[in-house]
């Protein structure tokens, strides 16, 4: 017969098997994180540096005299306020858009049975396998015939396009997550379809909506591609990337205005995921889980 105290040592042993792996795990996670972060850390101090230290043949990865003098002259630079201004409504416009429409198709093609369902799903994935630049110049002369160009809409309206698919395909399986029982149960207690729609299933695949607006957020608020092509003369239109091309110049670029103004374009980034993390984790663990 087996002692007892025999039975309680087993868990130690394996313990002691197991630990190396863990920590060669957690190092190996620490390596990666720090190697990701590097490149934010090496932007920061680049844009708090002072210039002569930024043009430096021999860089060094810290400054012992940092200055504010490159976000002055960033902030101090005309239009900057209004290049910030309309990424925000550019991004803001694509997110509440793409999460609206994704809500209601994803819904549309998950609790209906319609013909060519399955070839609308296969069309979403189809659509996510063209690359954007290859699209770029049908865009332009399709934003052309619209009267679109040198405009806002000609940014919302591909970047919505783009959002479309992935936001739609991913809401999906939290939708099909929510139990038909669950919708019966509500129009046999009187409740309208609308009334289902939006007081019940809304809330269930809401952190959904939030991981796919960070997608859709992120892709949008870094554009420069569309930016570039689709704002042509009028610049009292144009966004935040297009405002770093003030900084480079012929004969010799503003690096730390570069590394400033790019530190700056992080932060609603940083901000935006610090309002969402919570319900993003919650996201992201349910899109793994359907």
């Amino acid at each position: 017969m087996n002692h007892p105290s025999s039975t309680r040592r087993a868990p130690r042993s394996t313990f002691r098997i197991r630990r190396p792996w863990r920590l060669a795990a957690e190092a190996t996670a620490l390596l990666i994180a720090a190697a990701i972060a590097f490149p934010l850390y090496w932007m920061v101090l680049s844009a708090l540096k002072p210039a002569g230290e930024v043009q430096s043949t021999s860089p060094r990865p810290w400054t012992l005299d940092p200055t504010l003098d490159s976000f002055r002259r960033v902030l101090t630079q005309q239009d900057f306020g209004r290049y910030f201004l309309n990424s925000l409504l550019v991004a803001g416009s694509v997110v509440l858009a793409s999460a609206l429409i994704a809500f209601l198709a994803a819904t549309a093609v998950t609790r209906f049975r319609f013909r060519f369902r399955t070839t609308l799903l296969i069309m979403f994935l189809v659509a996510q396998m063209v690359p954007v630049e290859a699209l770029t110049i049908p865009l332009f002369f399709l934003m052309r015939d619209l009267g679109q160009l040198n405009t806002l809409g000609a940014l919302i309206l591909p970047h919505l396009a783009f959002s479309l698919p992935f936001a739609i395909w991913m809401l999906r399986g939290f939708v099909k997550a929510v139990p038909e029982a669950l919708e019966e149960a509500a129009y046999l207690d009187g409740a309208s379809r609308s009334r289902f729609l939006w007081q019940i299933l809304f809330p269930l695949v809401f952190p959904g909506l939030v991981a796919t607006s960070v997608f859709s957020f992120i892709s949008t608020w870094n554009d420069f591609l569309f930016a570039k092509s689709f704002i042509i003369s009028d610049t009292s239109q144009s966004t935040l990337p297009m405002a770093l091309l003030v900084f480079f110049k012929p004969d010799e670029n503003d690096w730390g205005g570069i590394m400033a103004a790019s530190t700056l374009m992080t932060v609603p980034v940083l901000v935006f995921f610090v309002l969402v993390q919570r319900r993003l984790v919650s996201g992201l663990g349910g899109a793994v889980k359907d």
